[in-house]
């Protein structure tokens, strides 16, 4: 299931392949499902009870926005969730008929060498999809048309590669725990994440939840850098637990419990260096009169780019954490309404 989710199309505001390939597998009794107005998918467990937990993945992916189509038939775009030093040369599918095209800029011949030394703006790529003129590019894609980048899902043993890791990951833990489960909680497959966690805070106000859990992909810092820093989280050394990044100060006490949980039943785990991107976990975190919030993340290389690479095993002991860890809150009941 996790090849068949990521190789789905879903950049933010466009998920509904998504939420359609997630719908057809939700089983038939058990569970409620709803949607909303922004997209949403929400499936409760029927057996849902104090206290509430709220389980949030973000379905859209990062991708980019057709804006204008030049007199020469280049198309124009906007990035969404991405910076132009991922963009260069790569292949993409364009429109709801993933027509092929290559991103480009200006030959390096035509190029000042100063200019050469930069990375370009993004105002400065195009992506050709081999059209003679604006009017027969106009034919075929128009403004406002998504691309995605047109990357293969593949297996080397433990390691995956593929587009869409973030969060396509955390879509298929959840539906893991869906099915394989009879956890009393809630499920939340959320919208434009990636462009301002937007579809979370419409969720968690109507769950309205005790506890949320956001489930997520994080960066992976298996690059060399000057300083001397920890290389954490890494891939293939268990799920990540967040303590505090730049969109939530995670609930201590949540923190605590799912550590707790990982130690007793011998889960590898990583905690996220503080500070450094946000999740669902933030707009959650402020519904309502207040959630006691937490993120539990997969570890992945190169997110927020045409190919990721994670660890099933990592994404196998994620399932495992997050179940543990809310049969304990469900066990200690009270102390987290």
């Amino acid at each position: 299931m996790l090849r068949e989710l990521c190789e789905l199309h879903g950049v933010s505001g466009d998920e509904s392949r998504v939420r359609a390939f997630l719908q057809s597998k939700i089983p038939k009794s058990g569970v409620e499902v709803s949607s909303d107005v922004y997209g949403n998918l929400i499936v409760t467990a029927r057996t849902m009870k104090s206290p509430r937990v709220m389980l949030a993945a973000h379905m859209d992916e990062v991708g980019l926005m057709i804006s204008g189509i030049t007199k020469e038939g280049l198309l124009k775009f906007k990035a969404i969730g991405m910076g132009p030093n991922v963009l260069m040369a790569k292949r993409v599918l364009v429109g709801k008929e993933q027509i092929v095209g290559v991103i480009g800029h200006a030959p390096i011949h035509l190029t000042k060498r100063k200019e050469r030394e930069k990375i370009p703006e993004i105002d400065s790529l195009f992506i050709d999809i081999g059209a003679p003129s604006k009017e027969r590019a106009a034919e075929m894609v128009q403004v406002g048309d998504y691309a995605v980048f047109d990357t293969q899902y593949k297996e080397n043993g433990d390691t995956l590669q593929g587009k869409a890791f973030d969060n396509r990951i955390g879509c298929y833990v959840l539906l893991q725990l869906l099915l394989d489960t009879d956890l009393p909680v809630c499920y939340a497959f959320t919208v434009q994440e990636e462009v301002g966690l937007r579809g979370a805070r419409i969720a968690a106000h109507r769950v309205k939840p005790d506890v949320a859990i956001a489930v997520d992909t994080t960066s992976s810092g298996e690059w060399p850098e000057d300083r001397d820093l920890p290389q954490y989280p890494v891939m293939g050394a268990g799920p990540t637990i967040t303590i505090v990044d730049r969109s939530v100060i995670c609930d201590r006490g949540v923190v605590s419990l799912f550590r707790e949980t990982a130690e007793e039943e011998g889960i590898p785990y990583q905690l996220k260096r503080p500070m450094i991107g946000g999740t669902d976990a933030g707009p959650m975190h402020l519904a309502g009169i207040g959630v006691r919030a937490a993120v539990i993340s997969v570890a992945a290389r190169y997110i927020h780019s045409p190919m990721a690479f994670a660890s099933k095993e990592d994404i196998r002991r994620t399932v495992q954490l997050i179940r543990g860890g809310i049969e304990r809150i469900m066990k200690e009941g009270k102390q987290w309404v």
